[in-house]
């Protein structure tokens, strides 16, 4: 049965005044937002059950590569507090944590830091020309190794390693050097 506009304020004002002024309402009916609250917990639990068992499947774990030895060209990067440091020499300066918005492609946004994707560029067609005039061959898969302090934002690693990664640099490998863990004896 619909309600004008006009019924269902005089309906609203009528129960308005059922209840005295400054009087609490005792009792609230809760049957229905219990019945409904079931209903999505249900749906809610059966749904995380349906998700997991379809991602499960699409998983493809990481193998080890402890078992490969070092290539013979080691090109380092590494990200101190102050800076970012390529074969000793200090590419960018790091302040709080960040490459400074006016040396990154796309200003404070950016993900490029080009001085180290120039530098990395040349570094690594310099050392491909060595191993050539050595009578080697470059490796197939361009390695870099990259040492960070444990404190290094997540932000500034994705930084060098998307630096890295650009066509002009080509690396296409990275490197996590950490230090194990070793407990402390007595």
């Amino acid at each position: 049965m619909p309600f004008s506009a006009r019924e269902a304020r005089n309906i609203i004002r009528k129960e308005v005044k059922r209840v005295p002024e400054g009087e609490e309402v005792r009792h609230l009916n809760i049957t229905a937002m219990m019945d409904m609250m079931t209903i999505l917990l249900v749906t809610f639990i059966f749904q995380a059950s349906v998700t997991t068992e379809l991602h499960v499947g699409e998983i493809e774990l990481p193998q080890s590569l402890i078992e490969e030895p070092m290539p013979e060209i080691r090109t380092s990067v590494v990200i101190t507090r102050t800076g970012i440091v390529v074969e000793g020499k200090t590419i960018v300066a790091v302040r709080d944590g960040d490459v400074d918005p006016s040396d990154k492609e796309g200003g404070a946004l950016g993900m490029k830091v080009p001085a180290l994707t120039n530098f990395l560029s040349k570094l690594r067609a310099a050392e491909e020309s060595t191993l050539r005039q050595r009578g080697k061959e470059p490796p197939a898969i361009p390695e870099l190794m990259i040492l960070a302090d444990r404190h290094t934002p997540y932000r500034l690693l994705l930084e060098v390693m998307f630096s890295a990664k650009q066509k002009e640099a080509g690396y296409k490998r990275f490197r996590l050097v950490v230090q194990k863990h070793s407990p402390v004896g007595p």
